[in-house]
């Protein structure tokens, strides 16, 4: 069978379902020859990641089509229920990329928390001639232990970052409407681990208590945060979205942060993608990523050889 893996995928996938015994085009096609392309190879399963978008028009031009794979958590890019009505099988790779979109978040609060986002700009131009006057700019860095890390939508990221905060000394909240609680395991290097039950509550309690927000959430029709989540937070909090564009309604959060009601923000999605807003892009208060949550190579290998293991069982191959 063979398999077109239109957003690439990690060698170790490769190798994976070489062993499985299906064929791989690893072939970058653009969006509008992806049909014609399918068609012409006869491929059998389209694997994807953020980028290539699985539409109706694809799903209609492509009879022979038998697999659609998400190298990811979120399939917003796919026409998942009209795939499945039409018989093709959707598959993707929740778990594979969870701890590294909360290292990256971690990464983003530890930047906020310690003005690295700002300083990183700045030193390079003015570090020769203004050494002590950025050293004092930036001077009332805050620590994120003791603090409480408020996490909105606790699936498996949210867990993830759970774990991670936990294992800083955080407090941890959180809020989900599907998930009532949650036992997080906190492992350490030499095996031992604790155990830490964490019951979600309503997000307008956890709004009011945070210190940090991070969200964790599907792509929603509308915004989760907006100008009443805003102003329920404390004085300072510090937010970090890597979730999905359009969550957090950007114009709202620029004001916030204008008006040091929110301390930071840090982004790894944006409502515009690939085309974020120049006034985000050139905030001072923002930490800035280009959607790279799950783009690390641990996080990449696990995502292609999960893929081959998914289509090996769902095919009866090897």
């Amino acid at each position: 069978m063979k398999i077109l893996a239109n957003d690439g995928i990690s060698q170790g996938g490769i190798d994976k379902l070489h062993e499985y015994g299906f064929e791989v085009i690893t072939t970058k096609v653009a969006q509008e020859q992806i049909a014609n392309y399918i068609n012409q190879n006869k491929v059998d399963v389209l694997l994807v990641r953020s980028a290539t978008k699985v539409r109706k028009d694809i799903i209609d031009a492509c009879p022979n089509l038998k697999v659609i794979g998400r190298g990811g958590v979120g399939m917003d890019n796919i026409d998942v229920t009209y795939a499945r009505e039409k018989g093709i099988h959707v598959i993707n790779t929740p778990a594979a990329s969870s701890e590294s979109v909360a290292e990256l978040v971690f990464a983003h609060l530890f930047t906020g928390v310690r003005f690295l986002h700002d300083a990183n700009r700045n030193m390079p131009l003015e570090g020769d001639q203004s050494f002590e006057k950025l050293k004092k700019a930036y001077a009332n860095g805050i620590e994120l232990r003791g603090k409480t890390l408020g996490i909105i939508g606790f699936g498996r990221i949210g867990q993830a970052v759970a774990k991670m905060a936990l294992g800083l000394g955080m407090k941890v909240i959180a809020s989900d409407k599907y998930v009532q609680d949650a036992v997080i395991r906190v492992d350490f290097y030499n095996g031992q681990f604790i155990n830490v039950d964490i019951v979600t509550e309503p997000m307008n309690e956890l709004l009011q208590h945070a210190d940090f927000i991070t969200l964790h959430t599907p792509a929603q029709n509308g915004y989760i945060i907006d100008e009443n989540e805003f102003e329920l937070m404390k004085n300072g909090v510090g937010i970090v979205n890597a979730a999905r564009g359009g969550v957090i309604n950007e114009v709202s959060l620029v004001k916030y942060l204008d008006n040091e009601k929110v301390a930071f923000a840090g982004l790894d999605v944006f409502e515009n993608e690939p085309t974020p807003e120049i006034q985000l892009l050139m905030h001072p208060k923002i930490s800035l990523t280009p959607h790279i949550g799950a783009a690390t190579l641990e996080a990449q290998d696990r995502i292609g050889v999960e893929l081959a293991d998914q289509l090996a069982s769902l095919l009866k191959q090897g």
